[in-house]
C-alpha cells in the first residue's frame, strides 16, 4: 500500500480552505446595504444571518460525525457544492427583491428560508475539514496544524472582501463570483485531496455533548466570544455606512477594505504567535481577549473611518489568537475516534454566537449606534474576568 502522502493532503487543504474563507467573508461588506436597498430593517438584516447561523450551529455536530462515518472528503464535497447550490438560490431571492418582484415580509421570509437552506449544506464543510486536519497531525503540532488551518482561511478572508468591492459593478456580482469559485473548489477537493488515515470505521460515530468534561471550558470562551464577535461583526457595515455617511456601493467598499485589513493582521497573529510560539490553547485565548476589548472599545467611540478601521485590524488580531486556541484545545482533549464529534462539536460554537451575537446587536444597533460595541466589550471584561476559573476546570488530556 502506498504510504499516505501528508504534504499534498496538508497543501490541498489549505489551499482549498482559502476558498472556503472568501466565501464565509465576501457577504460581510455586502448585505447591510444590500439589505437596506431592498427595504429591510436593520434587524431584519442581522435576523437572517441569525437564522443562517441558527442552522449551522444545528447542522455542524451531524456533518462532524457523518464524516466519522462516510469520510472526510466526501463531506466536504457536500458542503462545497451545497454552498454553490445555496448561494444561487439565495441570490435570486436577492434579485427578486431589487427588482421588486419580492417585497415586505414576504421578500423577508424568502431570504431567510433560502439562507437555511443554504446553511444546512454549507455547515458541511468546516467540520469535515477541522476533523481532517486533526487527522493528519500529532498532539504536539495540533495547536499549529489547526493554526496553519486559520491562516488559510484569513487569507481567503482577505480575499473575500477584496471581492466585495465588485459591488460597484452591482450588489450582486460579488455573490454570484462566490457561487462560482466554490464551485471550481469543489471540483479541486474532488480531484486532488486524498481521504485522510482512518483512525476507525464505526457504524456511528460517538456523541459528544456540550456538556463534556473534558471539552466545556472551551465551548463556555467559544460561545461567549463568538456571540459577541458576532454582535460587532454584523453591524459594522451600519456603522461604517452611518458615520461616514456613504452610500450603498462605497459601503461595501470601505468596510470590506476594513475587513481585509482585519484579516491581515489575523493572519499575522497566526503566523508569528501561533506558528513560532509553542503556547497551550487556553493560553491563547487568555491572550486574545484583551486585544478584543480593546478593539470594541474603540469602535463604539470612533467616528472617523481611520478609528473605525483600527478597531477592525485589532479585532483581527485578537480572533487570529482565539480560533486556533480554541479549535486546537477542544481537538486535544478528546480521543483520535472523536475527532469528527468535537469538531463538530466545537464548529457549532461560532454558528450558536452568530445566531445570539446579531439579534442583539441589531435591536442594540436600533437604539444606539454605538451601543453594540460598548456591550460588546463588556461582556468581553466579565469573559476575561472568568478566565481564570474557567481554566481551573480543565483536564489534562
Amino acid at each position: 500500500m502506498d504510504p499516505f502522502p501528508a504534504t499534498q493532503a496538508r497543501r490541498t487543504l489549505l489551499v482549498s480552505l482559502v476558498s472556503v474563507g472568501m466565501g464565509f467573508t465576501v457577504l460581510f461588506p455586502v448585505l447591510a446595504p444590500l439589505g437596506r436597498e431592498i427595504g429591510l430593517t436593520e434587524f431584519q438584516i442581522t435576523a437572517v444571518i441569525a437564522a443562517s447561523s441558527l442552522t449551522v450551529f444545528l447542522a455542524s455536530p451531524i456533518w462532524g460525525r457523518r464524516s466519522d462515518v462516510w469520510g472526510r472528503k466526501r463531506v466536504m464535497l457536500i458542503g462545497l457544492f451545497g454552498f454553490t447550490a445555496g448561494t444561487v438560490l439565495f441570490n435570486s431571492v436577492l434579485y427578486a427583491g431589487l427588482h421588486g418582484l419580492l417585497t415586505g415580509w414576504i421578500l423577508f421570509s424568502a431570504l431567510v428560508i433560502a439562507r437555511m437552506l443554504h446553511a444546512a449544506a454549507m455547515a458541511a464543510t468546516m467540520p469535515a475539514a477541522n476533523a481532517y486536519m486533526a487527522d493528519i497531525t500529532t498532539p504536539a503540532n495540533r495547536t499549529r496544524g489547526m493554526g496553519a488551518a486559520g491562516a488559510a482561511n484569513n487569507v481567503g478572508s482577505i480575499l473575500g472582501p477584496g471581492v466585495a468591492a465588485l459591488a460597484i459593478v452591482s450588489l450582486l456580482t460579488p455573490l454570484w463570483v462566490m457561487a462560482a469559485v466554490a464551485l471550481l473548489n469543489g471540483l479541486f477537493v474532488w480531484r486532488f485531496l486524498p481521504e485522510p488515515p482512518r483512525h476507525s470505521t464505526p457504524a456511528r460515530s460517538p456523541r459528544l455533548r456540550y456538556t463534556d468534561p473534558r471539552i466545556l471550558p472551551f465551548i463556555v470562551v467559544g460561545v461567549v466570544m463568538f456571540s459577541g464577535m458576532a454582535l460587532v461583526q454584523q453591524t459594522m457595515g451600519f456603522r461604517f455606512q452611518d458615520a461616514l455617511g456613504l452610500t450603498a456601493a462605497e459601503t461595501a467598499r470601505n468596510f470590506g477594505f476594513a475587513m481585509m485589513l482585519s484579516a491581515v493582521c489575523s493572519l499575522i497573529s497566526q503566523g508569528i504567535i501561533v506558528q513560532r510560539l509553542n503556547l497551550a490553547p487556553f493560553t491563547l485565548l487568555r491572550l486574545a481577549l484583551p486585544l478584543l476589548i480593546a478593539a470594541f472599545t474603540t469602535m463604539a467611540f470612533a467616528e472617523s473611518q481611520l478609528l473605525l478601521t483600527v478597531g477592525t485590524m485589532i479585532m483581527g488580531l485578537g480572533m487570529g489568537l482565539a480560533g486556533p486556541g480554541f479549535m486546537a484545545g477542544a481537538s486535544l482533549a478528546v480521543s483520535a475516534e472523536e475527532q469528527g464529534a468535537v469538531a463538530g462539536v466545537a464548529g457549532s460554537c461560532g454558528p450558536l454566537g452568530f445566531t445570539i451575537g446579531p439579534l442583539i446587536g441589531g435591536a442594540l444597533y436600533q437604539l444606539d449606534s454605538a451601543a453594540p460595541y460598548a456591550v460588546a466589550a463588556l461582556v468581553y471584561v466579565l469573559l476575561f474576568a472568568a478566565m481564570g476559573r474557567i481554566g481551573r476546570r480543565l483536564r489534562t488530556p
